[in-house]
């Protein structure tokens, strides 16, 4: 296929959304954001060996594209309104693109997600999107508003995903539901606009837990307690690595895209009641303290987390 046949594909699949004027197709998109709201942007780049094993299916290429991105504006307690997509491929081929296709627009569906443009190339496989939700003025999450006395909370379970890439990496099977945590990250997008007015801060954990709070502490001047012991873990992570090793995936591993916070404690009632609604685990793990940095026994913080020029 020619570079406008793979745009043409891609355009006769993606649904726009009522605000979308143009789409796919000219130089540029036109849309129409609803008054008074402001546009959160954000935009995350995914190659293979370094994002997801060569291996990996084209949907869940597609799937773990757009996720990572409705993962930034679910922090941020953003409503997810449009991207564009940004595809570096080998070669034109269609068998690739169809699946990749039907991973990342599954899940755009699924938010009601606008593909409106973006563009095509040759080289190595790497996938670029650029992601905008909406979110009233003043109301949107964020990392400097961390108060000292605050709960430090997170979502789902963690080291799943890091699991799955310290088997891949030993040359070991991955475990089918770390895998799919690695491959298919699901983002809390409905738990990020229901912190609105309940969490001070929030922040996505995409390079670990201690690494990304410590970006909620530095930016809001504050240091955190964790508990290590109080850190949640799937059934699968337990059964395939020991206690030891579980604690650093769960610590310092990344690629989760679950939510950490921080509330003040008079929420917690609150907290419990949308765990249930959401049908989402929500777990307190430490506290929000004086000083800087994240203390959290029997894990060395300092090496905590994903460097990608390190």
């Amino acid at each position: 296929m020619h570079e406008f046949d793979l745009i043409a594909r891609i355009r006769a699949r993606a649904a726009l959304r009522g605000d979308v004027v143009l789409g796919i197709g000219d130089d540029c998109a036109l849309l129409a954001p609803p008054a008074g709201m402001q546009l959160a942007v954000t935009m995350d780049t995914l190659n293979v060996g370094v994002h997801f094993p060569a291996d990996t299916v084209p949907y869940d290429i597609g799937w773990k594209a757009l996720a990572v991105n409705l993962s930034d504006l679910a922090a941020m307690g953003a409503q997810p309104a449009w991207c564009t997509l940004s595809l570096s491929l080998p070669g034109a081929d269609a068998v690739f693109l169809d699946g990749f296709t039907d991973g990342f627009l599954t899940l755009a569906k699924q938010h009601d997600f606008a593909l409106i443009g973006g563009d095509t190339t040759r080289g190595p496989l790497s996938i670029s999107v650029t992601a905008h939700g909406l979110v009233a003025p003043g109301s949107a999450l964020r990392r400097t508003g961390a108060q000292v006395g605050d709960d430090v909370w997170v979502s789902g379970t963690l080291g799943d995903a890091a699991g799955a890439l310290r088997q891949w990496q030993q040359g070991d099977a991955m475990t089918p539901v770390l895998r799919e945590r690695l491959d298919r990250p699901i983002p809390r997008v409905a738990l990020g606009r229901a912190l609105r007015g309940l969490a001070h801060a929030c922040i996505d954990i995409s390079d670990g837990l201690l690494a990304d709070l410590a970006h909620i502490c530095n930016s809001s001047g504050v240091g955190a307690q964790i508990n290590v012991d109080a850190l949640p873990a799937s059934a699968a992570l337990r059964e395939a690595f020991d206690v030891a090793t579980c604690r650093v995936l769960q610590a310092s591993g990344g690629d989760d895209y679950e939510l950490c916070f921080t509330a003040p404690p008079v929420q917690r009632d609150m907290l419990h009641a949308l765990s249930q609604t959401l049908n989402l685990p929500l777990t307190h793990i430490g506290e929000i303290v004086t000083g800087t940095g994240v203390c959290c026994a029997g894990v060395d913080v300092a090496a905590a987390g994903y460097q990608h020029f390190a």
